[in-house]
């Protein structure tokens, strides 16, 4: 079977596509995989390395060659049909407009809107809240399948990778995130808040488990830049040597090991610090106890889905109504970490609004020392997504088995 995937940004490459297409090669090794990675403002530039990395075998195509592909131009090494268009992230313009090229069967995966009630024969939902909105998109109900959430099988996939060397064992481990806002700005911010810990608790181990996505010069460059000065973070630098890559004090007294395979080391850590998106739902399938941050020091640098995101760059009123847009977002919602708003509780911890490191230090250190909470919240994150373990397979399954 011959299918094309859509996909963005690093969540969706290593959350949902990784473990689909892995359960798709153990069941059909023959699968001939095609991944279009489609522009997005949330995406590295850095999916398409790994997802070779990841499938060797599988096609992969950059954004820039995608857009001449949607826009018709043909290529020897790109086929003339496929038998599924599956959308696994992106706009959903995109899968569509690679369904009318190469034919087949249009499915989806989370997402849909009333426009593509015809394009759709096979929506796959993560849950039963899920099944609903996909229905109410125009959907009938017998084109609708609930197979679980991808990134639980992702993240215990992730999380069977070796242990590195470094990796902050009954400690704390800072996952700031991988998109250019987190960054260049992030990256800084929790450094200072790590150095607060560490002056706290001198013998705690802490690490920083930052994307394989993110090159070390951006991180090199982000910590050595501070980020924006509405963060308050200190500077550091990064050095690396034959133990591998650390952020660093200027001062050289204390310094931080740099981790690729971060959910290995979440699965070992006693906390885990980062900000809401995909990680959070990862790090609850592991039932890492967790502290989730939302900083509005900077609100016009975030990125929002759609023309939003765009609003800076207006003249003159562009950075306010960012600013304003930004805050109101995040005071619509109680939670901002899928986890939380799964259990309609605060089982992970979460700080939003204008945040000092020495807040985040401070409620990362009660965290820290409260083995009730630890023990409780551990607990009842991993029960949270127990019965979506699999749903890599289920959804392979069906994939295999759509008419062709």
């Amino acid at each position: 079977m011959r299918i094309a995937f859509t996909a963005n940004g690093p969540g969706e490459v290593a959350g949902w596509v990784r473990p689909l297409v892995r359960a798709l090669y153990a069941r059909e090794p023959e699968t001939d995989v095609h991944l279009f990675l489609v522009p997005d403002d949330y995406a590295t530039g850095n999916e398409a390395r790994m997802a070779r990395e990841l499938f060797p075998q599988a096609h992969v195509y950059e954004p820039r060659r995608y857009v001449a592909i949607a826009l018709g131009k043909k290529f020897e090494d790109v086929p003339a049909t496929v038998d599924v268009v599956q959308y696994l992230g992106g706009d959903l313009m995109h899968a569509a407009r690679l369904h009318k090229r190469f034919g087949g069967v249009a499915s989806t995966y989370k997402f849909s809107k009333p426009r593509y009630k015809s394009v759709f024969a096979r929506a796959y939902a993560v849950d039963e809240a899920n099944v609903r909105e996909l229905i109410a998109t125009g959907l009938d109900r017998d084109r609708v399948l609930r197979v679980g959430n991808l990134a639980i099988d992702g993240a215990l996939l992730e999380a069977q990778a070796p242990l590195e060397t470094g990796a902050p064992v009954n400690g704390l481990l800072v996952m700031p995130g991988s998109r250019g806002y987190e960054i260049e700005n992030l990256i800084p911010f929790f450094f200072t808040v790590a150095l607060r810990v560490r002056r706290e608790r001198p013998d705690l181990p802490i690490a920083f488990g930052i994307s394989p996505f993110t090159p070390l010069d951006r991180v090199r460059e982000a910590v050595e830049r501070g980020g924006v000065a509405a963060m308050f973070a200190q500077r550091g630098r990064l050095v690396e040597s034959s133990d591998g890559a650390f952020l660093e004090s200027l001062d050289a007294r204390v310094r931080f090991p740099i981790l690729r395979n971060a959910l290995a080391a979440a699965s070992r850590a006693r906390l885990a610090l980062t900000i809401p998106g995909t990680k959070c739902i990862e790090l609850a399938a592991l039932g890492v106890p967790t502290v989730a941050i939302t900083p509005l020091n900077a609100p016009e640098k975030i990125a929002f889905n759609g023309p939003l995101t765009y609003l800076d760059r207006i003249p003159l009123v562009g950075v306010p109504l960012k600013r304003a847009v930004a805050v109101g977002v995040s005071r619509r919602f109680v939670y901002h970490t899928q986890p939380n708003i799964d259990a309609r509780d605060m089982v992970m911890r979460e700080l939003h609004g204008a945040l000092t490191p020495g807040r985040v230090a401070s409620v990362t250190l009660d965290a820290l020392s409260d083995d009730g909470w630890l023990a409780s919240s551990g607990a009842r994150l991993k029960e949270l997504y127990r019965g979506h373990v699999g749903a890599a397979g289920r959804m392979a399954e069906s994939l295999l088995g759509l008419p062709k």
